[in-house]
């Protein structure tokens, strides 16, 4: 077997999502490209990176539950509430204070003890030697999205944002990655099987095959910190946008309404989204589609991860800089919108080239 180099990853934000995927880390740790096609993976390997290859050496946080603690037992602190898939073993690396700046909306400030200064953010990203950060911060943080996207600049880190403020898919911002010889990806990370993909694939299915969609909605609903950071407009506002874009980027949707409806804790990290379609068909005579989809959020996002850390990592090996294309396949706000095939398509050529 071929031993490749470690994926040294710095994560902001240790929140659900960190916790699945970090959880995965382990979980997936001995899937290789000789093992049979495993559940829950897109690629067992991708341009020779196993899921095993990818090494989380920063973590940073503004909870003081979960600074300071070995990263094995941060991602089970609360407010996490995914659901555990794998032991984590003690990895030596303790959670580091960030600043907080944007990123706990102001209704959330009683939901768990803020740190007060934030650790020496530049030393660290240093001494970890880090290759690729990944943002994990919740929606909303513009501030604290801009301030890691600096340090990625700073000191030549490759950058993923997973949430929808848009840096990787802004042209501004793209430029000053691509000046500074740096890759960066995004914005806002798809799920494997979620809403959005799934209400995506529907409206796709139907124009394909000759139909009109005339109005379409979604509602979703969740039980994770996510949805109780959404509940304030301004900070739901491009992760309206961002999904919106994500089914109706083709310009051929009637009326469209996406959103979140409601923060209901018992879900905990379940997410349930209702989905209808209505359109026309055969001799304009109307139908209608709806469907429910169930899912465990964060899970569903670290599937999508793992490939997109593996392609930057490629994308570092090979030099590339600025914006990467294949943001299209694992983002729903990439600088180019394109068919899932294509884009899917993109990461095949960029893992074989």
């Amino acid at each position: 077997m071929l031993f490749m180099d470690k994926i040294r990853v710095a994560i902001v934000g240790l929140g659900n999502c960190a916790s699945s995927l970090i959880q995965g880390l382990e979980y997936y740790k001995d899937v290789d490209e000789k093992s049979e096609p495993v559940i829950g993976l897109m690629n067992n390997s991708l341009g020779g990176y196993r899921i095993g290859d990818i090494e989380v050496v920063a973590a940073f946080d503004v909870n003081a539950n979960k600074v300071g603690k070995d990263i094995s037992e941060a991602v089970f602190a609360e407010p996490n509430c995914t659901k555990k898939i794998s032991d984590v073993p003690t990895t030596g690396i303790r959670v580091s204070a960030a600043p907080i700046l944007d990123g706990v909306a102001s209704h959330m400030k009683n939901k768990f003890p803020l740190v007060g200064k934030s650790d020496d953010v530049d030393a660290i990203l240093k001494e970890s030697r880090t290759e690729i950060i990944v943002s994990y911060l919740p929606v909303g943080s513009q501030d604290a999205t801009h301030f890691w996207a600096e340090k990625a600049l700073e000191h030549k880190i490759a950058f993923i944002n997973a949430i929808p403020v848009f840096v990787c898919s802004d042209k501004e911002w793209s430029t000053k990655f691509e000046k500074a010889g740096v890759p960066c990806a995004g914005d806002d990370i798809k799920s494997q099987v979620g809403a959005t993909i799934v209400h995506r694939a529907l409206t796709q299915l139907v124009l394909d095959r000759g139909q009109s969609v005339d109005d379409t909605y979604q509602l979703d609903i969740g039980g994770n910190t996510d949805f109780e950071n959404m509940m304030i407009g301004e900070r739901y506002a491009l992760k309206r946008e961002s999904k919106t874009e994500a089914v109706a980027w083709h310009g051929k949707i009637g009326a469209i309404k996406l959103g979140n409806v409601d923060y209901i804790p018992h879900l905990k990290d379940n997410k349930i989204a209702y989905i209808n379609i209505r359109g026309r068909q055969f001799g304009d005579i109307p139908f209608e589609i709806e469907t429910k989809l169930s899912v465990e959020d964060s899970p569903n996002s670290a599937g999508i991860m793992v490939d997109a850390i593996r392609s930057m990592k490629i994308s570092l090996d090979k030099g590339l800089t600025g914006y990467q294309e294949w943001s299209s396949y694992f983002f729903k706000h990439p600088l180019r919108q394109c068919t899932d095939q294509e884009a899917r398509t993109m990461v095949e050529k960029h893992a074989k080239s």
